[in-house]
C-alpha cells in the first residue's frame, strides 16, 4: 500500500536529487533536500484538508489528481507562478522573465520579494475563508468545544464568514499594507494593493468554493435518485442508469482542489527564496515536496485515517487560519518559515494526540460497556 501510493514520490525524489547534483553537485543537491523537507512541513495541513475533500471522488478522480494535478501543482505553482510574479510586478513578457530568473537571480528575488504583498493577500484572504467557513459550521464532532460550540451558533448568521474577511482585510491594508516590507528592508505604502489583492482571493474563494459546493450538493441528490431507481429497477427487472452528474461535480470539487494547493503553496513558493534564488533549484525541491504532500493527500484517504483520528481535520483548518493571519503579518513584517511550519506541525499534532485520546476512551468505554458497566464518552474538548 505504501509502495504503491507513494511510488511516484520516491520516484521523482531520486530524479530529481540527480538532476540537482548534475546541475550544481553537492551543494545544490543539500539544497533541493532542504526545500523538499520545507514543502512538506508546510504543506502537511494543505494533506489533511485535500484528504476531506478527496475522499468524495473516486479512483479515477485521485488518479487524476495525482497525475494531471501533480502537474498543474508542480509546473503551475511552483514553477510558473514565481516566474509570473516578476512578469507583472516587473512589467515583463514571459520570456524575458524567464530570462531575468535564469541569468539575474539578485534582481529576480527584489521583485519577487516587492510582489509580496499582493501575494500574502491574495493568499492569506484565500485561506481565512476556509478557516472560517470550517469553525462557523455546525458540526457533530468538535474538538475545543468550548471554542466550536458558540462559533456555530454564531454561524447562522448569513455571510458573517465573509464580513469578518472583509474587516480583517481593511484593518490590515491600513495597517500591514500602508508599511509593506520590501527588498532592502524598505517599506512602502502598499494599502491600495493590498485590498485589490485581498478581494481578488475572497472572489477566487467564493466563486471555486461556490461551484464545487453547488455540484458536490448536485452529485449527492443525484445519488439518492440513482438509488431510488435502482431499487425500482431491481424490481421490474429493468436495467440500472448510471448518475451523470458526477463527471461535473467531480470537477469542479479537483479545480476547488488545486486553487487551495496554489493558497497553501504561497508560503512554500515565498519562503523558498530564504535559501536560494535560483528558479532550478526551487522547482526541483519544492516539486518533491509536492509530490510527497499529494501521495500523503491520497493515503489518507485510503487508509481512512480521517475517520479514525477525527480531530485532524480539525487541527489542520486551525493551522490553515493560523497560516493566513501569518501571510497578513509578513506584508509588512518578515517571520520565519520554521515558525510558519511549526505552528501547523503543533496544531496537527495536537489534534491527533486529541483523536488518540479519545480512540482509547471509546475503547476503554466499549469494552467496560460489554462487561455490563455504564460509561460515557465525550465527543471534544
Amino acid at each position: 500500500m505504501v509502495l504503491k501510493t507513494f511510488g511516484w514520490s520516491f520516484a521523482v525524489t531520486a530524479l530529481g536529487l540527480v538532476a540537482a547534483i548534475f546541475y550544481g553537485g553537492w551543494a545544490a543537491f543539500g539544497v533541493v533536500a532542504i526545500l523538499s523537507v520545507l514543502e512538506i512541513s508546510l504543506s502537511f495541513d494543505n494533506a489533511v484538508v485535500n484528504a476531506g475533500i478527496l475522499k468524495k471522488m473516486n479512483a479515477f478522480w485521485q488518479k487524476i489528481f495525482l497525475t494531471i494535478g501533480i502537474l498543474i501543482a508542480v509546473f503551475g505553482m511552483r514553477l510558473v507562478f514565481p516566474v509570473v510574479i516578476v512578469a507583472i510586478s516587473a512589467q515583463l513578457g514571459p520570456i524575458e522573465a524567464v530570462d531575468l530568473a535564469l541569468t539575474d537571480k539578485d534582481q529576480y528575488q527584489q521583485y519577487v520579494t516587492d510582489a509580496h504583498p499582493s501575494i500574502a493577500a491574495f493568499g492569506g484572504m484565500f485561506l481565512l475563508m476556509i478557516f472560517l467557513d470550517f469553525v462557523f459550521e455546525d458540526r457533530d464532532i468538535k474538538w475545543l468545544g468550548w471554542l466550536e460550540r458558540p462559533l456555530a451558533k454564531l454561524g447562522k448568521v448569513d455571510m458573517l464568514s465573509v464580513c469578518i474577511a472583509l474587516i480583517v482585510l481593511l484593518i490590515s491594508a491600513m495597517t500591514f499594507g500602508a508599511n509593506a516590507h520590501q527588498h532592502g528592508g524598505t517599506h512602502a505604502d502598499k494599502a491600495e494593493t493590498v485590498l485589490l489583492s485581498g478581494v481578488a482571493g475572497l472572489i477566487t474563494y467564493m466563486i471555486v468554493g461556490g461551484l464545487s459546493g453547488y455540484f458536490e450538493d448536485k452529485l449527492e441528490e443525484e445519488e439518492e435518485r440513482e438509488h431510488e431507481a435502482e431499487e425500482k429497477a431491481a424490481r421490474e427487472g429493468k436495467p440500472k442508469s448510471a448518475i451523470q452528474l458526477a463527471g461535473k461535480a467531480a470537477f469542479f470539487m479537483f479545480l476547488y482542489l488545486e486553487v487551495l494547493d496554489a493558497s497553501f503553496s504561497f508560503d512554500g513558493v515565498i519562503g523558498a527564496f530564504a535559501i536560494t534564488n535560483d528558479i532550478v533549484l526551487m522547482a526541483l525541491g519544492l516539486g518533491i515536496g509536492a509530490m510527497y504532500v499529494r501521495s500523503l493527500t491520497v493515503y489518507l484517504v485510503r487508509e481512512g485515517t480521517l475517520d479514525d483520528y477525527v480531530y485532524l481535520e480539525h487541527g489542520a483548518h486551525y493551522a490553515i487560519g493560523a497560516l493566513a493571519l501569518v501571510l497578513l503579518v509578513t506584508i509588512q513584517y518578515e517571520i520565519n518559515e520554521f515558525i510558519t511550519g511549526m505552528i501547523g506541525v503543533v496544531l496537527i499534532g495536537a489534534s491527533f494526540w486529541s483523536s488518540v485520546r479519545r480512540n482509547r476512551a471509546i475503547a476503554a468505554a466499549e469494552g467496560k460497556a460489554g462487561s455490563g458497566e455504564k460509561t460515557e464518552v465525550s465527543s471534544g474538548v
